[in-house]
Parts: C-alpha cells; sequence; structure tokens
C-alpha cells in the first residue's frame, strides 16, 4: 500500500467517537468512567487550551503519568490538535522527565498526582504549563492567556458552541501519513534513551493490522483491561487506540498489578482480549498450575489416554478463569516467553500467542493468530511489513532481524548518528536482534545481538539460551548471565517465599545454587557452561515493560 492510499487518522478517531457517541469509552478501574461523548468534551476544551497557550500543529505536548482515562482523553486531544504527543513513562527518574521534556521541546505537560511531586518546573524552562491528570487544573503557567483561558475555560467552550455540543460538531486536523505524531523515548536497556518519531502512518497501519487480526473477534461495547504503561507503544497501541478505535470499554488498572487486585480485576472485567508481558503470565502458571501437574500422580495420570485429555482441560479451564474466562485470546510480547511454559501453555491447549514488536515500529513487527502459534516463535511479518535475516542461511545461521515498511519510524528525534546506525539507506530498520526464520516464515527469536558472547575459540554463545534453562532450576526467580574474565557466571534472584516457607539458610541456598549449576551444564554446549552461580540480595533493575537493565550487571 502507497502512503497515498493511507486514510486520515484523525479522521478515524473523529468516526470512532461519533459512532459511539454514547457508549462507555475508558474507566478508572473501580472509580469512574467517560463515554466516548465525555472524551469529545475534554478534546474540545484542551484544544482551546492549546490555542490559548500559542501551541501550533507540529509542537510537541508531554503526557507523564500512570495509566489513567484523562491521560487517554489528554493523548487524542494532542493527536486531533494536530500537536505531537511524548509520553513519558512515570518510572522514569525526575531528572529524566527534565531531561526529555527538554529534548523534545515541549510547550505543555500533561502530569500525574504521584509524578508532579518530584518535578521542578524551573527545571524545564520551555513549558508554557503544566496541566493536572487528575482533574486538568493548571499547576503552573507562564502565559497569562492559558491561565485566563483556564479560568474561563466552560464559558470559552460554550461560546464556541452556543447551541448543543453533538457528534457533527468535531472538526479535528488533516494529517498526512509521513506527519511526526508520537516521539516515544525508549526504555534505554542498552543505553541512554532516544526519541523515536512515530509517524501518523505507523499508528494507522499497526491499527490496521489489529482490525483485521482481532476486529472480527471483539464487538463494540466488550471490555478489556489495560494493565501495560501507555507511555509504552505496546500498550498504547493494542490496550488503548486499537479498542478506542473499536467502541470497546478500557478499563486502566490505576494501581500496582499485584496477583490479588490483577486476579480481581480480570474476574470482574472479564477483558475480551489480554496483552501482557512474560512476567504476568510466568508467575500465574508457577504460582497456579506448575504445583498442581508436579504431583507424581498427576504427572502419571497426564500419560494415560482419554485422562490425561481431560486433566489438561480442567487445568486449561482454571488457567481460562483465572484471566477472567471471557478473552478470545492472551498475546504475550515485550520480552522472551520461558520455553517450558511456553510448552506447558500449548500442552494443555491455552489460548495464546507470541508476537515480536520494537518502539520503532510503533510497535509490531510479527504475529500469528493463536490458532496458529508455533511453539518458540513469534509468529509471522504482519501486513505492511517486510522481514528479512541478514544471514547466509537464514533458517539455519542465526543473522540481524530487519524489517521495513509502514510501520517504521521516521529516526530519532535530534540524533542523526543513531539514525543512520539503524536505518539504512533501502529503509530497513536494523532490529539489533538476532533470530532465524522457518520455511513457513516463523521468526524465531535468538537473542539481541548486543547481548551475544563469545566463546574460547571465538563460538556465538547466546545468554537469553541459558537464562531459559536456568529459570526452571529450584528456587530461581530471576537470572542473568554474563561473562567475566572470559567465564560464564549465573546471577540469581532468589525465590524468597520458598526461601521462608523452607526456612533455608545462606549456605543452604549456595547449595541448591551449585546443585542447579551442576544439573544445567550438562544441557549446554561445553563452551556455554556456567562457572559459577552468585546469588543476589535484591531483584535486578528493571525497564517499565520488565526486562531486566542487563548493562547494570555486565562488570
Amino acid at each position: 500500500m502507497t502512503t497515498t492510499q493511507i486514510p486520515s487518522y484523525n479522521e478515524l478517531i473523529k468516526k470512532s467517537i461519533q459512532d459511539h457517541w454514547s457508549m462507555d469509552s475508558m474507566s478508572d478501574y473501580g472509580l469512574f468512567t467517560f463515554q466516548y461523548k465525555d472524551v469529545a468534551r475534554i478534546i474540545e476544551k484542551m484544544h482551546i487550551l492549546f490555542e490559548h497557550a500559542g501551541v501550533k500543529p507540529g509542537d510537541k505536548i508531554a503526557l507523564c503519568s500512570r495509566n489513567l482515562s484523562r491521560w487517554g482523553a489528554a493523548f487524542f486531544s494532542i493527536i486531533t490538535y494536530g500537536a505531537v504527543a511524548v509520553p513519558i513513562l512515570h518510572e522514569f527518574h525526575p531528572s529524566q522527565v527534565h531531561d526529555i521534556v527538554n529534548h523534545s521541546e515541549s510547550k505543555i505537560l500533561f502530569v500525574g498526582d504521584k509524578v508532579w511531586p518530584n518535578l521542578d518546573a524551573n527545571e524545564m524552562p520551555g513549558l508554557q504549563g503544566i496541566i493536572s491528570l487528575v482533574d486538568y487544573s493548571l499547576l503552573h503557567s507562564r502565559s497569562e492567556e492559558l491561565t485566563s483561558a483556564r479560568e474561563n475555560l466552560n464559558k470559552l467552550f460554550g461560546e464556541k458552541f452556543p447551541d448543543r455540543f453533538l457528534p457533527e460538531c468535531l472538526n479535528y486536523h488533516k494529517d498526512q501519513p509521513n506527519e511526526l505524531a508520537v516521539i516515544n523515548y525508549t526504555s534505554g536497556t542498552t543505553s541512554n534513551s532516544k526519541g523515536v518519531m512515530i509517524p501518523y502512518r505507523a499508528l494507522w497501519s499497526n491499527l490496521d493490522f489489529a482490525q483485521k487480526e482481532l476486529g472480527h473477534e471483539i464487538k463494540p461495547g466488550d471490555k478489556v483491561l489495560s494493565m501495560l504503561p501507555m507511555a509504552h507503544m505496546y500498550g498504547m497501541a493494542f490496550e488503548f487506540i486499537f479498542e478506542f478505535m473499536h467502541g470497546v470499554h478500557v478499563n486502566f488498572l490505576t494501581k500496582v498489578a499485584s496477583p490479588t487486585i490483577l486476579m480481581k480485576a480480570l474476574a470482574d472485567v472479564k477483558p475480551v482480549i489480554i496483552v501482557a508481558v512474560p512476567l504476568i503470565i510466568e508467575k500465574i502458571v508457577r504460582k497456579a498450575i506448575l504445583p498442581r501437574i508436579q504431583d507424581p500422580k498427576v504427572r502419571l495420570m497426564l500419560n494415560i489416554p482419554i485422562l490425561g485429555d481431560r486433566i489438561r482441560k480442567r487445568i486449561c479451564d482454571k488457567m481460562t478463569q483465572v484471566f477472567g474466562g471471557n478473552f478470545y485470546s492472551v498475546i504475550i510480547g515485550g520480552a522472551a516467553l520461558n520455553k517450558e511454559i511456553e510448552q506447558l501453555l500449548h500442552n494443555i491447549g491455552f489460548r495464546y500467542t507470541v508476537g515480536y514488536g520494537a518502539t520503532e515500529c510503533a510497535p509490531i513487527i510479527t504475529y500469528v493468530d493463536w490458532k496458529e502459534q508455533v511453539v518458540g516463535s513469534c509468529g509471522k511479518n504482519v501486513i505492511h511489513q517486510e522481514l528479512k535475516i541478514d544471514s547466509p542461511d537464514p533458517a539455519n545461521i542465526p543473522g540481524e532481524i530487519l524489517t521495513r515498511g509502514l510501520n517504521v519510524m521516521l529516526g530519532y528525534y535530534k540524533n542523526e548518528e543513531a539514525t543512520k546506525a539503524t536505518l539504512d539507506a533501502e529503509g530497513w530498520y536494523h532490529t539489533g536482534d538476532l533470530g532465524v526464520l522457518d520455511a513457513n516464515g516463523n521468526l524465531f527469536i535468538k537473542g539481541r545481538s548486543k547481548n551475544m558472547l563469545l566463546g574460547p575459540n571465538g563460538q556465538n554463545i547466546y545468554p537469553e539460551e541459558i537464562e531459559d534453562k536456568l529459570s526452571n532450576m529450584t528456587l530461581v526467580s530471576e537470572c542473568l548471565v554474563v561473562q567475566r574474565d572470559n567465564k560464564l557466571v549465573g546471577l540469581v534472584y532468589p525465590d524468597q517465599e520458598q526461601i521462608k516457607n523452607l526456612n533455608l539458610s545462606e549456605a543452604d541456598i549456595e547449595s541448591i545454587m551449585e546443585q542447579n549449576r551442576k544439573e544445567v551444564n550438562p544441557t549446554l554446549p561445553s563452551y556455554a557452561q556456567l562457572i559459577s552461580i552468585k546469588v543476589m540480595d535484591k531483584e535486578f533493575e528493571k525497564t517499565p515493560k520488565k526486562s531486566i537493565k542487563r548493562f547494570l550487571y555486565q562488570n
């Protein structure tokens, strides 16, 4: 498809609001609900404020908060005005937030109540105003016009719409496919954050993919539970934008997703699809499923024809109920899913699929429906995207994964050097990930090229593959494999709950880890075996999408 055939994205936003005017749109779970017409009203009021603050189409407006309905409404108000949205992960350190606001040259900042007390307006001198995402009140202003407009907002809205505010009143910025829509700053697992420039065509292409893959299974009025940070492209695209454009009611889980809170919310909302990172799935499987099937009697019965099938169905039904019992599919992405956990999900017939993407592709690169999921794979290249492996033998020798198409970014904001290193002259985005493609086009990821280690005779070692095995060993909660003096060392944060229950001493833990090392080494090539396992006394530092910040532990 050429860019000339791509519809206006803002027209699609307008159409969804008009089509679903009196339907529920967004809720802060357990607190309150906005209908589509409420979102439309907020959009118009924000447009009045932007205008009085001197914001022009193309200017940047930042958002920094946990997931909230008012975040969602503010995001659409920015896009439909023609300004550029700059979502900032609320877990970032205040100094990082200041830096991103300044680097992006944002004119306005929408901020959450948990973030605002730690920020300093003086550190962000380019801002015209700071607006609260609790009630859209003005927290800080450098513009008399903005202050006056906020004080008289209802009056100005009444003057703009002297009769009734109706669906036909909506009039939004006419966007172009290659126009900049969002600057999304990466979480920086391997280096400092970079501002990924996402054009409207990439937002539309991801939306078109979701509607073609899931639109037939999901209908207006259905519900989803939003758990992933909306400031990350994965959560934004598939837990928020697609649903809003499809008439689905988005319920934002505004609290930290502890197992108790999450289970209750899933049971209440009964989401029609679930978008998750592997960490959530693995924790639920390890707590709710693995203890049941590790019983020797159950393992024996699983091998008996008919009876084994019944037991597997019962396990699958329980797992399905844990997730609300009403979903078409659980979509897993953001990091690698543990192979043993995935094989278990496959064996019991659980409806899951694993996708693959990158912020630079807004985010989707590969995906298949759960019915076509191949164990260990993360799908095939999606609509509007090409895929290839930079390898002499892409089916057998891992090479860098390259992709190009409508999803791919414009580049990194104010960083030509990083852009040139990632986007080549033919438009291929170099992901930095290594993979192979089978004969049917299924992608199997082998690891990050930056993470790849060299063995004593130049062998390629993929630490993720060793970590995958190690994570299934006794007492291992989280792990990382690093190279020290050309030897491989496993770093392990042990399962604190098990330690407490079994009343284990430090010496016990060390002994168990040594036993783990002896058990895992025979399953690995000689050049990839662990010389030792070091026990960590606290959890690994992670990005908001729950990837371990590997670079912090290399030395």
